[in-house]
C-alpha cells in the first residue's frame, strides 16, 4: 500500500485528514508533527504525496515542498488566501474541505504518481537484481558491512559517478 505523509500544526487536524485516506482505502498514512519530522519521513520512505496546511509548528507547507524529492507531490489544505500566496507548483485544496473533495484529490494525485513513476523508474530485471545484489554480498563478505550498509554503498559510488547502480555492480564484481 502506499504512503502519504500527513502534517499539520494541529494534531487533530492531522488525525482528521488521515481517517479520512485510510478509511478511503487510498494509502497508509504516516502522520508527522512538523515539517523536519516529515522530510526525514519523506527520506525514509518512499512517498508519493504530503499532505499539510499552510503553517507548521516549524515553518510553512511551501519551505517544506521545496526540501522534498522532485517525484513527491504536496496538497496544501489552507483558507483560500493562504493558497493564493503559494507557488503554483503547489497542489491547493481550500478549507473547510469535505470528505470527498480529499479523496477525489489525493487518489487522483496517487494515480498520477504511479503512471509517472512507471515512465521514469525502469524496473530492473531479475538477471539485474542478481547481479546487484551478488555485488552486495561481496561488500558484506570482504568489508563486514551489513546488507543496508552495502546497498548504500552501491547507491553512494552509482550516484558520485553518474552511472547506474547495475554498471557500479558490475565494476565491483569485476574488480574482485
Amino acid at each position: 500500500m502506499e504512503r502519504v505523509i500527513v502534517v499539520f500544526d494541529s494534531e487533530k487536524s492531522t488525525q482528521r485528514i488521515c481517517e479520512m485516506i485510510e478509511s478511503a482505502g487510498l494509502a497508509a498514512c504516516l502522520p508527522c508533527r512538523s515539517g523536519a519530522e516529515a522530510r526525514r519521513a519523506a527520506a525514509k520512505h518512499e512517498v508519493s504525496l504530503v499532505v499539510c496546511g499552510f503553517q507548521l509548528s516549524d515553518g510553512t507547507g511551501e519551505a517544506l515542498y521545496e526540501d522534498l524529492p522532485p517525484t513527491t507531490s504536496l496538497l496544501m489544505v489552507a483558507a483560500q488566501h493562504h493558497l493564493d500566496m503559494v507557488s503554483e507548483d503547489i497542489l491547493r485544496l481550500p478549507a473547510p474541505i469535505s470528505r470527498s473533495d480529499l479523496v477525489t484529490s489525493v487518489r487522483m494525485v496517487l494515480q498520477m504518481s504511479r503512471r509517472v513513476n512507471r515512465l521514469i523508474r525502469p524496473r530492473r530485471t531479475d538477471q539485474e537484481e542478481e547481479i546487484i545484489q551478488q555485488a552486495k554480498h561481496l561488500l558484506m563478505d570482504r568489508n563486514g558491512l551489513t546488507e543496508e550498509q552495502a546497498h548504500r554503498y552501491l547507491q553512494k559510488k552509482s550516484m558520485d559517478t553518474g552511472v547506474k547502480m547495475i554498471q557500479t555492480a558490475r565494476l565491483i564484481l569485476d574488480d574482485y
